[in-house]
């Protein structure tokens, strides 16, 4: 019986709704990510580092380009007789099917995946989270402890601790108590939404909670093994971690790539990013063209202006654009004279000769104001949007628009433009 010491499950099926357009047709671990990468990058990545070369990636929510970006796992060397990656999306059984209803739910209907390989452990991990970490110091720390779980936990300000779930721990790291998302934490330590299980101890809890609508990992599964006094430890992880989980923060990381000293390095030799890029075609920055302070993906060409900026693969920027603090996913086209300021514009778009997106002044997002915020304009993907426009700040556009879907030219700050059959 050929047994794995530790194996991962990634889950990777969310929808990702706090970024709007951008996760419309893609789950979110699938949207970009520094010009070159995916979000899912990161945790496979890690994965393959730290010598774990099993990999179920749990799917559900526009599974497709995910699906296609992982392929057989060739990119992380995962493409392995034994082992290496497997998508896992919801399927029909003998009983009938059910969609994945909650994190230990996902996890749950797994169950003969994980068996087959007789894990000593089991290592679950979300797909949309940008770090590195070394998943085998995290085991070492969970043997030495005699752990049945352990948690990985961060020190956040004690201010923010109330967004996340909360541990409190004794002096030797075991975990006393739990608090998730509380109004008022003891405890800044937060979970990362990664956890290390003894495998049998997550075996009997998820046959235990299997009848628990929507069982999840921090709401059920934990307070249930420290009901029973099992050995739960917290690990305690002082790295770069940052949930993309908004407009704001994901633009916020891709800027803090162009830092002139980035906290987050994607250049290190002995912790690679790896990922499925085919293009090999090298960048091309025409004569008049400037690039100053960015990232510049495989076969973009720069024709204009790029400053403070993060430019994906195949991306054109046409004479005379000047594109500033904005990110730009691949193939896209930034027309003549366009001004683009603070922008997230996603995969396959083409932006009209002369257009301005970032004008004016901020207003409140009329639709949904807790979405499209930090003074960004957000396009979703294959969108067009018609020569000479003028856009607002803390706006969102989706699909195909036409010069008559600007009022007088302009689509005030504030203000959301989604053709019909898309979404928001």
């Amino acid at each position: 019986m050929r047994r794995k010491e530790m194996i991962a499950m990634l889950l990777a099926g969310g929808q990702g709704s706090r970024l709007g357009v951008l996760t419309a047709k893609v789950a979110k671990p699938a949207v970009t990510f520094g010009g070159k990468y995916r979000i899912i990058d990161f945790p496979l990545s890690n994965c393959i580092n730290s010598g774990i070369d099993t990999v179920g990636v749990l799917t559900q929510y526009q599974p497709l380009r995910l699906n296609s970006h992982i392929g057989i796992g060739i990119s992380w060397d995962l493409d392995r007789n034994y082992g290496g990656v497997t998508i896992l999306p919801p399927h029909e059984k003998t009983e009938g099917s059910e969609w994945y209803t909650g994190t230990a739910n996902a996890i749950f209907q797994n169950l003969e995946y994980m068996e087959t390989f007789h894990p000593e452990y089991v290592l679950i991990l979300s797909g949309d989270h940008i770090y590195k970490m070394d998943y085998e110091l995290m085991l070492d720390a969970h043997k030495k402890n005699r752990a049945d779980v352990t948690i990985a936990v961060m020190p956040v300000p004690i201010e923010e601790a109330g967004r996340f779930g909360v541990v409190v721990t004794e002096e030797d790291g075991r975990i006393a108590e739990f608090q998730e998302k509380p109004p008022q934490p003891k405890s800044n330590l937060a979970s990362m939404g990664i956890y290390i299980f003894s495998w049998e101890v997550l075996k009997e809890a998820l046959m235990s909670l299997k009848d628990v609508p929507g069982c999840d990992f921090g709401k059920h599964i934990m307070p249930y093994c420290h009901d029973k006094g099992q050995r739960l430890f917290a690990y305690e992880y002082r790295g770069y971690w940052k949930d993309v989980g908004t407009l704001g923060s994901y633009w916020e990381a891709n800027m803090e790539l162009i830092d002139l000293i980035p906290e987050f390095n994607l250049y290190e030799e002995f912790w690679k990013i790896y990922t499925n890029n085919a293009r090999i075609l090298p960048q091309y920055v025409s004569e008049e063209g400037v690039v100053e302070r960015s990232i510049v993906g495989n076969g973009a060409e720069i024709h204009g202006e790029v400053r403070n900026c993060v430019i994906g693969s195949g991306v054109v920027i046409e004479k005379g654009a000047v594109v500033r603090d904005s990110i730009i996913m691949r193939d896209t086209v930034i027309g003549e004279e366009c001004i683009v300021d603070r922008a997230i514009i996603a995969e396959s778009c083409k932006i009209g000769k002369k257009a301005v997106l970032g004008t004016g002044v901020e207003a409140p997002n009329k639709l949904k104001p807790d979405v499209y915020a930090f003074g960004l304009v957000t396009v979703g993907e294959q969108s067009y949007i018609p020569p000479a426009v003028q856009i607002g700040k803390n706006t969102a556009i989706s699909g195909v628009t036409n010069p008559e879907d600007y009022p007088e030219g302009i689509l005030e700050s504030g203000e959301t433009l989604i053709k019909a059959g898309e979404s928001v």
